[in-house]
């Protein structure tokens, strides 16, 4: 009863309210609402703006770091097999005939990393090279002196006399993940500073038998003769890799020689401690235990009273006076880790670990021996050359 009786005191007021409203808006038109318009669109792609996906940023960042490289090489011709007979020389009429030579010209790409001039390359690239030019992408040209070279990773640092250099920014290649985007820029076939586009196909991929030290980023950009020593970017710009290999066809079908979308590039991280360490010592310094190693099968883990689940590789030999025969390491210990790291079911992670550490430092060695676990302390040297 209540509520009807405040309805009842409330209804004349309000009707006279909306009286008065209407017969304003009728004397004073100007007042009325503007028409609302239909919120829904009849055709989306003319009322919304359409986004164009484009890298054209990121060439424009990267491009200018990326530089063309020719290289000048003598090589010899091959020689008959009878050639230093006294008497193939008479019918030849020519007894003192020279070894025949020819001059081979070579390209490939190389990447700006410091505005003081040093570049990074392969090493196949420049090995054996009399002379190395690099044309940048502004048109000038200049030659490039040889700093230092890492075989073992198929690196070469290169340092160009030029003012008002454009240094490439180095990204983060340990945060790439497969199906990231990524561009590949450098000089195929000769025809010029070209970029391909593709994804990362994967990471850390090793045992190619291209290099000692594989830890190679996988990606399907366009990468043909002429891209070794180019830049492997980001959508940001930013240097992910320094392009090294593609996969042919004929290496696995014997057909054609162009690439099949399978291509491989070395980290940045790796390239950049590659270029200090030469830059510093004019060599990369690695650490060294002495000792060949084969992976731990599931029949090598029973025939020597492995637990199972265990990774570790088969020590098969130590070199002499070694860190590792030093140590007391001895052929047919189990090897599963170092300073608390697993080295992985094949070694290639303790082989990089102990490669990345610094000589002289001191690490701990976990083995298997006669089914007994053991911890030995060995001191890491730098790895001999293959001169030394």
């Amino acid at each position: 009863m209540a509520a009807l009786r405040l309805f009842q005191s409330l209804g004349w007021p309000v009707a006279a309210g909306l009286l008065i409203a209407l017969l304003t808006l009728l004397v004073f038109p100007e007042l009325r609402p503007a028409p609302l318009l239909d919120a829904s669109p009849r055709n989306s792609s003319a009322s919304q703006p359409q986004t164009l996906h484009s890298y054209a940023d990121a060439v424009d960042r990267a491009a200018p770091a990326v530089v063309n490289i020719y290289t000048r090489k003598t090589l010899e011709l091959n020689r008959h097999p009878l050639e230093g007979h006294p008497l193939y020389r008479h019918l030849q009429r020519n007894p003192d005939q020279p070894q025949q030579q020819r001059r081979q010209l070579a390209l490939g790409s190389g990447v700006i990393v410091d505005t003081r001039g040093y570049l990074l390359t392969n090493e196949h690239v420049i090995r054996g090279a009399e002379d190395i030019l690099v044309l940048l992408h502004d048109g000038r040209e200049t030659r490039a002196q040889l700093v230092g070279t890492d075989p073992d990773s198929d690196l070469a640092v290169l340092k160009i006399e030029l003012n008002q250099l454009t240094a490439i920014e180095v990204g983060e290649p340990t945060h790439a993940r497969v199906g990231d985007i990524v561009l590949a820029i450098g000089n195929p076939f000769g025809v010029g500073q070209t970029v391909t586009q593709g994804i990362i196909s994967a990471t850390g991929r090793w045992n190619l038998n291209i290099s000692e030290y594989e830890n190679f980023l996988q990606t399907d950009a366009a990468i043909n003769v002429g891209n070794s020593g180019g830049a492997l970017v980001d959508t940001q710009g930013r240097l992910l890799g320094i392009n090294t290999a593609i996969l042919r066809e004929s290496e696995f079908l014997g057909q054609s020689e162009f690439s099949v979308g399978v291509s491989f590039a070395i980290p940045a991280d790796t390239a950049m401690n590659s270029l200090r360490e030469i830059i510093e010592h004019g060599r990369v310094v690695r650490g060294w235990l002495g000792l060949e190693a084969q992976p731990l099968t599931p029949q090598l883990a029973r025939e020597f009273s492995v637990e199972p689940g265990i990774e570790g590789v088969l020590v098969t030999a130590i070199y002499a006076d070694s860190p590792a025969h030093v140590a007391g390491l001895n052929p047919g210990d189990i090897l599963t880790h170092i300073d608390d790291q697993s080295v992985g079911e094949d070694g290639r992670r303790g082989m990089n670990q102990i490669a990345a550490t610094e000589p002289g430092s001191e690490v701990t060695l976990q083995v298997v021996r006669d089914g007994r676990r053991l911890r030995l302390e060995a001191v890491i040297s730098e790895r001999p050359t293959e001169s030394s």
